[in-house]
């Protein structure tokens, strides 16, 4: 059953003050090692019968820092909250990363978590925190024995596959198509969600119609390719072939994300999807015309069932 987690947009807020257990960090993919960090903080909190709470950042500091401009993000807020909720976090505090967050001194965000918290522990892995990261473990072990919160850093060494787990990992992964490698870092299947838009309708013309998503633009999408996947509508789920790319036996252009759903007919236009994806199947390639194309399609369809 999934927590019921309160959320705040910012430190200038008001938060009820009351005994916390804080972890900070960015959390994007919350994979198995993030995991790791937030079990133990959260088993620990219960325990002592406190407020477990996460402090995160948007956008991710290296968006603004090294000015990265391209898909990014594994997972939308939204979607990072829920499964925060589902780990059993009561808090999540979503901060505005800016000029003046990346200038504040470490002593000043401390007496401000403080001050927002009744903070009483910091959880994390290796980090640092505060103006050129002066903030580090060992600074605010010093700076909790004098100001009545203590440190705890949970040596997140997670592997999968004998490689460390990292939300870079996933996301090279996913660039790369690699999706079994992505679920085994995260610990569930990659999905993502977007709204059903109208496209050329082609593929009714072909008879596999297909439902486009429009999708965060910045979400790192899996690479260009057809997946077999699961989609939910609401809570109904169907198996589904989806394309991630180009389309450029049709026209080409802008990528985009298109499922077309095994068994399904009905008009879905404004409703959300949520696509599970499951395995890579093949890369997307330019066919010799639009029977060629179906034929390929039909193909695929034997392969989802097949996988799925």
């Amino acid at each position: 059953m999934t927590q019921k987690l309160i959320r705040i947009d910012s430190l200038a807020n008001d938060i009820d003050l009351e005994p916390t257990f804080l972890t900070l960090g960015s959390f994007d993919g919350v994979h198995r090692g993030h995991q790791t960090v937030l079990g133990e903080m959260i088993e620990a909190a219960h325990k002592a019968g406190v407020r477990s709470a996460v402090l995160t950042f948007f956008p991710h500091p290296k968006r603004v820092l090294q000015g990265l401009r391209d898909r990014y993000y594994i997972n939308t807020l939204e979607d990072r909250e829920t499964l925060l909720a589902g780990l059993g976090v009561d808090l999540v505090i979503t901060h505005p990363f800016n000029e003046d967050i990346r200038k504040i001194r470490a002593a000043d965000f401390i007496n401000q978590l403080r001050e927002t918290f009744d903070m009483r522990q910091i959880w994390g892995g290796n980090f640092a925190l505060g103006y050129k990261r002066e903030g580090d473990i060992s600074f605010l072990r010093r700076l909790g024995s004098e100001n009545g919160f203590s440190v705890h850093i949970v040596e997140s060494m997670v592997q999968w596959n004998e490689r460390l787990v990292s939300s870079s990992r996933v996301r090279n992964s996913l660039s790369e198509g690699n999706i079994s490698d992505v679920n085994g870092c995260l610990g569930r299947p990659y999905s993502l969600s977007g709204t059903v838009v109208r496209g050329d309708q082609r593929g009714r013309t072909i008879s596999f119609p297909t439902a486009n998503l429009a999708v965060w633009e910045e979400l790192i999408l899996p690479a260009n390719g057809v997946y077999a996947t699961y989609a939910w509508i609401g809570n109904q789920r169907f198996l589904a072939a989806t394309n991630v790319g180009v389309r450029p036996t049709i026209n080409g252009g802008d990528r985009v994300v298109e499922a077309h759903l095994l068994d399904f007919n009905g008009d879905i236009y404004g409703q959300t999807v949520r696509l599970e994806f499951s395995r890579y199947l093949r890369p997307e390639k330019k066919f010799s015309g639009l029977e060629a194309l179906k034929e390929q399609i039909r193909t695929d369809v034997v392969e989802v069932r097949r996988q799925l």
